[in-house]
C-alpha cells in the first residue's frame, strides 16, 4: 500500500465512499434496465449522493444538525423523483429512493470512520435489491400465523426476559430470570422444528415429521405417528419414525443441558448422544424393511403453535411446580423418592422436570443423583410411549412399536451402571 501513501487520510475515505455507493448505483443501473417503467439513479446519481453525504459531514465537521438537513435535502428530490414514478407510470415501488437515501448515511458514517457499518449498510442494501424477487416469492409464502409466533418468540425472548430480576427468592430460591430462560430455551428448540414443519408443509414425508416432531415433542409425534399408522397401514414405517422420533429427544436433552448445566451436560451428552444415534439409526433401518401395503404412507403432520403464551406460562408454572418438588422429594423422601419422580415424569413431558434437575444440581441435589434422575425420567417416557403407540397404532403396528420403544428404554437405563 506504499504507493497510496501520498493520498491523505481524507481521499481514502472518498474513494471508499465512490466504491461504496457505486455498487448500489450499479444494482440500480442493471435493474432499471430490466424494468419497463421509470426507476430513479444508476452508476452516476447514487456516487454522487455518497459524496454529498461525506462533503456535508465533513463541511459541518460532523454536527448532526447540518447534516440532517442535507438529508431532508436529499430526500426531498427524491420525493420529485417518486411522485414523478407515480405520475409516469402504475408502479409505486419505493426502493431506489430509499437506496438513495441509505446511500447518503453510507457518505456520513466513512467520515465518522464507521467503516465497518458503512460496508455493511451497503452490503445489506445490494442484497435486499439483487433478492426482489426471491425475497417476494418467500413473502408470499409466509403466513400471517407464521409472521404472529415470530412476534410471539420475540416477545418471550427480548422484551419479557429482560425485565425479569435474576434474583433467587424463598427457601426453594426461584430465580424469575432463570426460570424463563428455561422456557425461551425450550420456545426456540419448539420454534425451530415448528418453522421446519411448515416450511416442508408435510412434503417431507413420515420420516422427516418424525425427526422434526421430536425436536418439537416426541411424545406427541409419537401419539400422532401412530393414528396415522391406521390409514397408511404401513407397519414397519410407522414403528420406525417413532423411535427416530424418540431417538431425537435425545439430542434435543442434551442440547438443553449443554445450555444450562454443562456438569451434567458432561455426565449424560456421551450416553445420550449414543442413545440418540441407536434410535435413529435402528429406526432408520427398520423404516427400510418392506411393508406389503398399496396404501401411500402418511404425510407429515400439522404442527401446533409452540409459542401461545398461555403454553409458555403453562410450562413456566410446571417447571417451578417439579423444582419444589424434586427439591421436597429429596429432603423427605431422599433419593428413592426422587427416582420415583422421576419414573412418574415419564408419563407426559419430561421437559419440565429435567430441567428443573439442572437448577438444582449440584447445589441442592448430587450430581450424581440428578444424573440418574434424568436417566430414569427419559427412560420411562420412553416406555409410555410404547404403551401409547400400542393402544393407538394399527394392529400391525402395535407390536413393532411397543418393543421398539421398550428396547430403547432400557438402552436407556444402561447409563445407571455407571
Amino acid at each position: 500500500m506504499k504507493y497510496m501513501t501520498w493520498l491523505p487520510p481524507q481521499g481514502m475515505q472518498i474513494l471508499f465512499v465512490l466504491f461504496l455507493s457505486f455498487l448500489i448505483g450499479l444494482e440500480r443501473e442493471e435493474r432499471k434496465a430490466a424494468d419497463d417503467h421509470f426507476s430513479f439513479g444508476g452508476v452516476r446519481t447514487f456516487p454522487l449522493i455518497g459524496m454529498i453525504g461525506y462533503a456535508m459531514a465533513a463541511l459541518c465537521a460532523g454536527a448532526l444538525l447540518p447534516q440532517a438537513i442535507g438529508f431532508a435535502v436529499i430526500a426531498g428530490f427524491l420525493m420529485m423523483s417518486y411522485w414523478h414514478k407515480l405520475s409516469s407510470s402504475s408502479y409505486a415501488g419505493v426502493t431506489s429512493e430509499m437506496s438513495g437515501l441509505a446511500t447518503y448515511l453510507i457518505g456520513a458514517l466513512a467520515y465518522r470512520q464507521l467503516f465497518w457499518i458503512a460496508t455493511t449498510l451497503t452490503v445489506a442494501s445490494v442484497i435486499l435489491l439483487e433478492l426482489k424477487t426471491r425475497l417476494e416469492e418467500i413473502a408470499k409464502r409466509i403466513e400471517t400465523t407464521d409472521i404472529l409466533t415470530l412476534a410471539k418468540f420475540l416477545l418471550l425472548a427480548a422484551v419479557v426476559l429482560p425485565l425479569l430480576p435474576n434474583v433467587e427468592y424463598g427457601a426453594f430460591q426461584i430465580n424469575p430470570f432463570k426460570i424463563w430462560l428455561v422456557v425461551v430455551a425450550v420456545s426456540a428448540v419448539s420454534y425451530g422444528s415448528y418453522v421446519l414443519q411448515r416450511m416442508t408443509k408435510g412434503r417431507g414425508g413420515i420420516i422427516l415429521a418424525a425427526l422434526a416432531g421430536g425436536a418439537y415433542s416426541s411424545t406427541v409425534t409419537t401419539v400422532v405417528i401412530a393414528r396415522r399408522s391406521l390409514a397408511d397401514d404401513r407397519p414397519h414405517l410407522s414403528a420406525g419414525a417413532m423411535l427416530m422420533a424418540s431417538g431425537i429427544m435425545y439430542l434435543r436433552l442434551a442440547a438443553l443441558l449443554a445450555l444450562f448445566n454443562q456438569r451434567l451436560m458432561t455426565r449424560l451428552a456421551p450416553s445420550f448422544i449414543a442413545l440418540a444415534a441407536l434410535g435413529i439409526g435402528v429406526g432408520w433401518l427398520w423404516t427400510r424393511r418392506p411393508d406389503v401395503s398399496a396404501a401411500a404412507p402418511a404425510e407429515g403432520f400439522a404442527p401446533k403453535n409452540p409459542l401461545e403464551i398461555s403454553t409458555a406460562l403453562l410450562f413456566a408454572s410446571l417447571f417451578v411446580a417439579m423444582l419444589v418438588a424434586t427439591r421436597l422429594a429429596l429432603r423427605f423422601l431422599g433419593t428413592g423418592g426422587l427416582y420415583s419422580l422421576a419414573a412418574i415424569m415419564g408419563v407426559s413431558d419430561v421437559d419440565p422436570f429435567i430441567l428443573g434437575m439442572t437448577q438444582s444440581a449440584p447445589s441442592a441435589t448430587p450430581l450424581s443423583v440428578a444424573a440418574a434422575a434424568i436417566v430414569i425420567a427419559a427412560a420411562s417416557n420412553n416406555a409410555v410411549k410404547g404403551v401409547y403407540a400400542y393402544a393407538w397404532s394399527a394392529p400391525r403396528a402395535r407390536l413393532q412399536a411397543l418393543g421398539l420403544l421398550l428396547g430403547l428404554a432400557l438402552c436407556g437405563m444402561l447409563p445407571l451402571l455407571w
